[in-house]
């Protein structure tokens, strides 16, 4: 099946009982069983339940992937990979990345014994002059949030491989519709399916998809003990998502394109970050291991005071956390999503108080452009 089919009807079509074409939402959070020693494949929701089920299935054949897990967030799928690892291993990091995952492992792993070296990724020789015999997995987001940097997956692949480490891929911002990391080599990819997965800004989820059959039962075990299972409800709608997810990512790269050029040509505008440029230092390297360049945008403001007034002033394009959805968004990365980041990490990846993140929806492009352009009215250079 080709992906678009993948997405509507992989897992399942409909219902075998009763013929439904919307999978069934299994709220329940045990199953009967018919006998001693004999189950329907389903005991308690904690480890799997039928929803979720066909959701999982689903996103690992759009992965081409041989094994899905749904969580409850992305966080959640994060933490439950980190459980592969031993104390003392280490993980090569994207610098450049969700404040969330930061927080999650300096704040929490690394009193565990964990350690996490914080590198530029898309510079290659970086990840070689950080790696030490510590090093067990490199974890990358290509492009990266917010400063749209994109790194070499099976470059790095092959470098982690041949020290018997494994590659994690978060792909979040361009899904699978634009970009399967497992192709290149990645061993797991990591999905913040709240995002576009789900892209209706009404679900939580997070996926790790894979293909290795030692990780498999291990990841398992992992996500019955901790309990961040996805909730039949949020599976349930997250699959929906699923069903346009193709429409919808074509849809905002289009508005994209259009929102980014017509950043780029503001004069209060210093800098826009999107990977659709040309000139974008990862083009080439996109147009080879991807298939579009996404809804998201980075620009910086030539003057930071100027960004209070476009927050307050923005309508169509609301002020709020996330990304992803039908609804364009924008973010104040310094005191939102990397609000967390030490300021001087921050600031080394370019994340400082005059940088705006735009995740641009699927409103009509000309409404999307006269609403910035009324938000920036009256900016003249600093």
């Amino acid at each position: 099946m080709k992906q678009e089919t993948i997405l509507l009807h992989g897992g399942a079509s409909f219902d075998p009982i009763t013929g439904a074409v919307s999978t069934p939402i299994y709220q329940s959070a045990t199953f009967r069983h018919p006998a001693l020693g004999e189950s329907t494949g389903y005991d308690y929701s904690r480890a799997l339940n039928p929803t979720r089920s066909v959701l999982e299935k689903r996103l690992a054949l759009a992965e081409h992937g041989g094994y899905c897990l749904a969580f409850s967030s992305g966080m959640g799928a994060i933490s439950a990979l980190v459980k592969l690892f031993q104390p003392g291993d280490n993980m090569i990091v994207s610098a450049d990345l969700y404040g969330g995952t930061y927080r999650l492992f300096s704040a929490y792993y690394a009193k565990y014994g964990f350690s996490f070296s914080w590198v530029d990724t898309s510079d290659f020789e970086q990840v070689e002059k950080n790696y030490s015999p510590r090093t067990k997995a490199l974890f990358i987001e290509t492009p990266s949030n917010p400063m749209m940097k994109v790194t070499d997956i099976r470059r790095c692949a092959d470098f982690i491989h041949g020290k018997g480490g494994y590659l994690i891929v978060d792909n979040t911002f361009l899904t699978p519709w634009y970009q399967n990391p497992l192709d290149f080599g990645a061993d797991f990819v990591i999905h913040s399916g709240t995002k576009y997965l789900a892209g209706h800004h009404d679900a939580l989820s997070g996926f790790i998809v894979h293909s290795s059959d030692e990780a498999e039962p291990r990841l398992r075990d992992a996500q019955m003990s901790e309990g961040a299972a996805l909730a039949p409800f949020d599976g349930w709608l997250t699959l929906r998502g699923l069903k346009t997810l193709a429409l919808r990512m074509d849809k905002a790269t289009a508005n994209a394109e259009v929102a980014a050029f017509w950043l780029r040509r503001h004069p209060a505008v210093e800098k826009v970050f999107w990977i659709g440029f040309a000139d974008h230092p990862g083009y080439a390297l996109s147009q080879r291991q991807s298939r579009g360049a996404g809804g998201m945008i980075s620009f910086y403001m030539k003057d930071a005071a100027h960004i209070p007034h476009i927050l307050k002033k923005v309508s169509l394009v609301m002020f709020a956390e996330s990304l992803g959805g039908t609804d364009s968004l924008i973010t104040y990365p310094v005191v939102q999503t990397h609000g967390a980041i030490p300021e001087a990490m921050r600031l080394a990846a370019g994340v400082n108080d005059r940088l705006l993140r735009l995740s641009v929806g699927i409103e009509d492009p000309d409404d999307l452009v006269a609403d910035l352009d009324q938000a920036f009215a009256g900016f003249r250079p600093a």
